[in-house]
């Protein structure tokens, strides 16, 4: 069987193996090719690969003559006509919101499997691409906060007096955000972190945060522990304590996202107005609309005297261990495909390989992604 990895195009840094982990394939007797220069950005040169037994060779053989692709971001259709039908692409397809790109999967027979869709189980954890990116997201977005504050984030005892710690509100205990509150108090800040799941107050406190909490969220176990919609009412409760901790912050990291629907918006612009002027947002959530009313993705803007970071790209700001974090959810995963004797072969048995297998045979297979496209 061979496996190609593709080169990810800018402004992404990250590869979706490292060598490492393609030797790790290498011994479980795949035959693993990579476009030329794909580790570059992460700083693993084409000899690298080479030591570990690995074939380089152009993007064409890629997509033409491998059994499985796999690449970090989803190609252009017009390269993923190149492969070949019944083949397998693996990806980062956002189907829940990307449906075009389902259909074209299904319409064109290939078997893909997107990894931002592996279930959230026990069994899958060596596989969650979402919580391993959101780790570094969430350690990121805290390091550009204290670059962009213009005070200190600990407090300090001086001769020239005392300077008190900064404070921080995190929306969203999620991994981002939790990995956001860990970071921010080892810098010394004082950290409250709001999130509609209760279930999740004991982890902050652990962390030493002090838990926001709204009474009234709807919690759903069905949601594999995923924020969900709420009522008017709980938004219009949450939006008030919202804006009270807000205005008292120094820095604001918005995690907040609900999969396959807008971002909810938990900063108004009245808000923004309202709070001190220097006081920095990074909104994580920029990508689907973000969680601040005045948010711009890919950007950083000034409103009011507050800088407002719209950013979820951080993993790819840190190449070398995300990819190396990604790469060793892919290798945890493919070993449910892949057998001692490095034939390929799909289980659809199997809840985890059927939870992230968008299509195959020409059908949608994911009952998440099903509900969306074939309601």
């Amino acid at each position: 069987m061979i496996l190609g990895i593709l080169k990810e195009k800018e402004p992404e840094k990250r590869v979706a193996l490292l060598p490492e982990d393609a030797a790790t394939l290498v011994k479980m007797k795949v035959h693993v090719r990579i476009e030329s220069g794909a580790g570059e950005t992460a700083f693993a040169s084409d000899n690298d690969y080479v030591a570990q037994g690995v074939e380089i060779t152009d993007r064409n053989t890629i997509l033409t003559q491998s059994d499985i692709v796999i690449c970090i971001n989803t190609p252009e259709k017009s390269e993923m006509d190149k492969i070949g039908e019944q083949k397998t692409i693996m990806s980062v397809f956002n189907p829940l919101s990307d449906v075009e790109t389902v259909k074209y999967l299904k319409n064109k027979n290939l078997t893909a499997f997107s990894f931002d869709i592996i279930p959230r189980t026990t069994r899958a954890q060596a596989m969650d691409i979402l919580s391993s990116m959101a780790t570094v997201s969430g350690y990121r977005a805290v390091l550009d906060a204290a670059r962009f504050l213009p005070t200190f984030f600990p407090m300090f005892m001086t001769a020239a007096g005392t300077i008190k710690p900064a404070k921080v509100l995190i929306l969203g205990a999620g991994v981002a955000g939790l990995q956001a509150l860990a970071t921010a108090r080892k810098l010394g800040a004082q950290v409250e972190v709001f999130d509609v799941r209760s279930a999740v107050r004991e982890e902050v406190k652990s962390l030493g945060g002090k838990f926001v909490e709204v009474e009234g969220a709807v919690e759903d176990k069905a949601a594999g522990g995923y924020a969900v919609e709420q009522t008017e009412e709980y938004k219009r409760k949450q939006q008030e304590a919202i804006h009270n901790h807000a205005v008292k912050s120094d820095v604001i990291i918005a995690t907040a996202q609900i999969p396959g629907k807008r971002a909810p918006i938990l900063l108004k612009k009245e808000t923004v107005e309202a709070m001190k002027p220097g006081s920095v947002i990074i909104d994580l959530a920029a990508s689907t609309g973000g969680n601040c009313e005045l948010t711009e993705n890919a950007s950083t803007v000034v409103k009011n005297g507050v800088t407002i970071i719209g950013k979820s790209d951080y993993p790819a700001t840190m190449p070398v261990d995300a990819s190396r974090m990604f790469g060793k959810n892919i290798i945890n995963f493919l070993k449910l495909l892949i057998d001692k004797e490095g034939n390929y072969n799909i289980n659809l048995e199997d809840d985890i390989v059927k939870g992230t297998c968008v299509t195959h045979s020409g059908n949608i297979i994911s009952e998440r992604i099903k509900s969306v496209v074939e309601p």
